[in-house]
């Protein structure tokens, strides 16, 4: 009589084989045909574009930090979508937001999502927050190779630290070069006005209505200059997506509420038409 033979309930052996806690390290090892950055590019016959997301950004707050990003995607001088998602949860305490090549960002964050579970049922606890950042840093490096080929993807990734009790914020460069912010961070095409903005308007410990107000003046100001960010769209009813991560978890702001900063924010524009002025002094 055969004895009883374990049973991996159909799934191959190296499914429940030991070893890293790190779903791509396992994704390498069995399908690395899966992963983005080993993908083999067909030659591009001629001039070749895809969809970029433009214009993000993250702010520390009183209560943690903030993320939000504008919803335009563009392809060369051509809007390609106008209601595009580009602000994620990372886990229960973190987000993260894209700029870059839209299909290929997307499909990053999706693998960082799965990365961050997959370590946490595998450890039994979550990564801490400068862990996170870390695997981030060593996805955007694997994609090095089509960054170089035109097709970059730039996020900025933000949480709450549980062990600090505050929110913090890291950039990144094409190459996985990471530093962290203090106070406010943006990337993407009109980042440069979104900053300028963001200088003038930010303080330390804000309260979630003045950073979130901060949030969409800085959108705005980046639309008005970069053709290829978004401002708020009154006829179609599409605003700025922006996420609070606290003690308390990832929240995603409704676009009601966003509506209603974003028309106080049209109407002083009417009578001041450059935005809010800080004091000279």
């Amino acid at each position: 009589m055969q004895p009883d033979r374990p049973t991996t309930g159909g799934l191959p052996p190296a499914f429940l084989a030991t070893g890293s806690s790190s779903f791509l390290d396992f994704l390498a090892a069995q399908a690395p045909d899966l992963l983005p950055a080993r993908r083999d590019l067909p030659l591009a016959d001629g001039f070749f574009e895809a969809p970029h997301g433009t214009t993000v950004l993250a702010a520390v707050y009183e209560d943690g930090v903030l993320v939000a990003g504008d919803r335009r995607v563009t392809m060369g001088n051509v809007i390609a979508h106008r209601e595009y998602e580009k602000v994620f949860p990372a886990d229960e305490h973190s987000a993260v937001a894209i700029a870059g090549t839209a299909g290929l960002a997307v499909e990053m964050v999706r693998l960082f999502q799965l990365e961050l579970e997959h370590h946490e049922k595998i450890e039994g606890t979550p990564l801490s927050l400068d862990g996170k950042a870390n695997r981030l840093t060593t996805m955007i490096r694997g994609n090095l190779g089509m960054a170089m080929q035109g097709l970059a993807v730039v996020p900025l990734f933000a949480g709450y630290d549980r062990d600090q009790d505050r929110g913090r914020i890291y950039s990144y460069d094409i190459t996985g070069g990471r530093t962290e912010e203090q106070c406010f961070a943006t990337t993407g095409s009109g980042s440069v006005y979104a900053r300028g903005s963001l200088k003038k308007l930010y303080r330390e410990n804000m309260t979630e209505r003045d950073i979130v107000t901060a949030a969409v003046q800085a959108l705005y100001d980046a639309a008005d200059d970069d053709s290829a960010t978004g401002g708020p769209d009154l006829s179609r009813r599409l605003f700025p997506l922006i996420a609070l991560v606290t003690d308390d978890g990832y929240r995603r702001l409704d676009q009601d509420e966003v509506a209603q900063i974003a028309q106080t924010v049209i109407d002083r524009r009417l009578i001041e038409p450059d935005g809010p002025r800080a004091p000279m002094l």
